[in-house]
């Protein structure tokens, strides 16, 4: 399992000392930060492949320090937090985290959300030219989707709602971005959204009414599976 250097910005003791070792056990690296000014200098200072990043910190909201770190880089962030509510949660996403896990977490989701941040990281300076992952296959040169070797015939607005999940693959993509996406205004009516999600899941899903591919994350948007793909 590819390892790295994690950022925890967190200023709760039970959590650090949770996380510490637990990072550590799987060969991670950690530094901890439990303020958000020491986690904007430790950037610069530590340069870490992974940032798990609390909103409630003691000097600043969490979404401030997400936004002074999407000025300089674009090192995966990923928000674990207490606060449950979907505008926190859309906020922050907003503002440029990965990522969002809500507290009290699984200790192998966070895990696997951390892998998932990683393969981002070794990809930060890399043009990908599609995406793989179990039975479905994107080439981002010709547009050719493919479930199971066979091509699927998608329209303009479907590939792209499923390309940028598919750069986020594994992490949640926020309404306001994939309508972006799709319709070129964040603005548009949230219900073409959830119309044209439906399609793209009666073409990929085994069944569509309980889709393993293309996730709901309630009230905030949507995920790319990586571990249910076809």
């Amino acid at each position: 399992m590819k390892t790295g250097h994690i950022l925890l910005v967190d200023d709760e003791p039970a959590i650090v000392t949770a996380l510490r070792p637990a990072l550590r056990a799987v060969g991670h690296e950690v530094t901890i930060a439990r303020d958000g000014n020491t986690a904007i200098a430790s950037m610069t200072v530590n340069d870490p492949d992974v940032v798990l990043l609390d909103l409630g910190l003691p000097d600043m909201d969490g979404k401030d320090v997400i936004r002074r770190i999407r000025q300089t880089t674009g090192t995966p962030i990923i928000v674990i937090s207490a606060r449950h509510q979907e505008y926190e949660k859309i906020a922050a996403l907003d503002e440029g985290a990965d990522d969002y896990v809500d507290k009290p977490f699984v200790l192998g989701e966070l895990l696997a959300r951390v892998r998932s941040a990683l393969r981002r990281r070794n990809h930060l300076d890399e043009a990908p030219t599609g995406f793989e992952a179990a039975d479905l296959s994107i080439d981002y040169g010709t547009r050719e989707v493919k479930l199971r070797g066979e091509v699927v015939k998608l329209s303009p607005k479907e590939y792209n709602l499923l390309k940028m999940l598919a750069e986020s693959a594994g992490q949640v993509v926020t309404q306001k971005r994939l309508l972006a996406a799709g319709w070129g205004r964040s603005e548009a009516d949230p219900q073409y959204l959830r119309v044209y999600v439906g399609m793209l899941r009666q073409k990929l899903e085994a069944n569509p009414s309980e889709p393993q591919l293309i996730l709901t994350e309630p009230g905030v948007g949507y995920r790319l599976s990586v571990n249910h793909a076809g």
